[in-house]
């Protein structure tokens, strides 16, 4: 999905991360949902960029638009 977003078995069990770094996708949605700024997460995470923060939005974008089933077959 991304170049910046790694899924690997053997990094944090296969959850999704930022290439390169242990930081969970989720721990970084996580505290923007929480309210945190992107440029406090900037602050708690160096190795994490503002394009990382993007790419990890964009991941749980392109997750929530998943369809296994087309419309007709639910209608």
């Amino acid at each position: 999905m991304s170049s910046r977003i790694c899924v690997d078995p053997a990094i944090c069990h296969g959850k999704p991360v930022v290439q390169g770094t242990r930081v969970l996708v989720s721990t970084l949605l996580g505290a923007l949902a929480g309210g945190d700024s992107v440029e406090t997460l900037l602050e708690d995470y160096p190795s994490v960029t503002r394009e990382d923060i993007v790419a990890a939005l964009e991941f749980a974008k392109e997750l929530t638009e998943y369809q296994c089933s087309s419309y007709e077959a639910v209608a």
